[in-house]
């Protein structure tokens, strides 16, 4: 399904009856991420997927966004489609930072909080931001000589080595530098519904201990650790997110 908003042709796909639950993905992905938690909480719920601009099919944003411009264009995507009051909104990785940044200003507005090995807690990336400006220089200054594609591919692997995700959308370079330094830690204290934090305990992305640092800033939120998950943990581990949701829902 495809809508218009804010200029941007956006697509969304929609399953399911009842109450309204809305998935955010995080960077670099789409909604067909998110489509196995899509299909089984749609057996209860109305479950909304879109691919947030500049991802999958959704057209990307002409100027340079960060947390608050995504969480007003998804205030206005959920106007469009006539779904302003969310029952439960989750949000992996990017998407949850989104999530949080929307709901503690009020740009969305939800009854509960998943957030699904949720990014935001972004103090401790500053040495590896510094570290992604020295790898951008010499990898661009070492592959001059290069064709195009050789450049491309020996960047991504630069950058890949200290864990970046600036190249999974290069045409989002500017956004991403804008996202990834922007810490959520006081918009979580904020958040005031019931909130369940869901992470892999072999996420080396965004690791436990976030979701530490968040649980602690959310008053009275829970927080579940799955084994041998890692940063897509609704995909490594489904069936065990899907009932963790069930039960908190």
């Amino acid at each position: 399904m495809q809508v218009v908003v804010d200029s941007l042709l956006t697509h969304y796909e929609v399953q399911g009856t009842g109450k309204v639950v809305l998935l955010l993905h995080g960077w670099g992905d789409s909604f067909k991420g998110l489509v196995g938690l899509q299909r089984e909480l749609a057996k209860e719920y109305r479950v909304i997927a879109l691919d947030l601009p500049g991802f999958g099919s959704t057209e990307a944003p002409k100027q340079t966004w960060g947390l608050a411009e995504y969480a007003l264009f998804v205030a206005h995507f959920l106007a469009k489609v006539d779904e302003k009051k969310l029952y439960l909104l989750a949000g992996h990785s990017n998407g949850g930072a989104i999530a949080i940044r929307g709901l503690a200003k009020g740009t969305l507005q939800a009854d509960k909080l998943v957030l699904l090995a949720s990014a935001g807690i972004r103090g401790e990336y500053k040495g590896r931001v510094r570290a992604l400006r020295i790898v951008a220089k010499t990898g661009k200054a070492l592959t001059l000589p290069l064709p195009k594609g050789v450049k491309q591919r020996l960047r991504k692997k630069a950058y890949s080595t200290i864990g970046s995700d600036m190249l999974v959308a290069e045409h989002l370079q500017e956004t991403f530098k804008k996202v990834v330094t922007d810490d959520v830690r006081d918009d979580a204290t904020n958040i005031t519904i019931p909130t369940l934090l869901i992470y892999g305990e072999n996420d080396t992305a965004t690791p436990v201990a976030f979701g530490e640092l968040l649980h602690e800033a959310i008053d009275g939120s829970t927080l579940e650790v799955l084994p041998g998950a890692g940063h897509f943990v609704h995909l490594d581990r489904t069936s065990d997110v899907v009932k963790a949701i069930r039960e908190f829902a």
